[in-house]
């Protein structure tokens, strides 16, 4: 029973050391306010903040298990593309609030093609993942 209890007590001390860290990080970088900025769903921004708490409980809770989902691997392209689609949400947005982008536009004088660079490195990734999954994948 004390094994049981401490176990409980190091899982939700880790979850909230880790949330704590996460959300600060979060809300000083101003993340989820620029991303409802860029995709212009400023409305939504409650439901943005909702999804990334429930995100992070649940993937704590996950982490504390030993959970196998027996589900058909369609649903692992599925949440693949989600995950994915999160990581490059959060990304694009952590870049565009350091303003990563145009300064290296300016540093290698391509000002006025930024958006190509935008492409190459959006693709770049793409076809980064594609390759990986293809061939290292079975």
């Amino acid at each position: 029973m004390i094994r049981e209890l401490f176990i409980v007590f190091v899982g939700f001390s880790g979850g909230i050391a880790v949330g704590t860290g996460f959300v600060a990080f979060l809300s000083v970088i101003g993340i989820i306010p620029r991303l409802t900025q860029l995709t212009k769903t400023i409305e939504k921004i409650r439901a943005y903040e909702f999804a990334v708490i429930l995100g992070a409980i649940f993937g704590c809770w996950i982490s504390l298990r030993n959970t196998v989902f027996n589900l058909p691997s369609i649903f692992s392209v599925f949440i693949g593309l989600l995950a994915g689609i999160f990581i490059g949400m959060l990304a694009a947005a952590l870049t565009e609030v350091l303003n990563v982008f145009p300064l290296l536009a300016k540093r290698i004088g391509i000002q006025k093609k930024i958006v190509y660079l935008l492409m190459a490195i959006a693709l770049g990734k793409v076809f980064g993942s594609l390759f990986h999954w293809i061939y290292f994948i079975e």
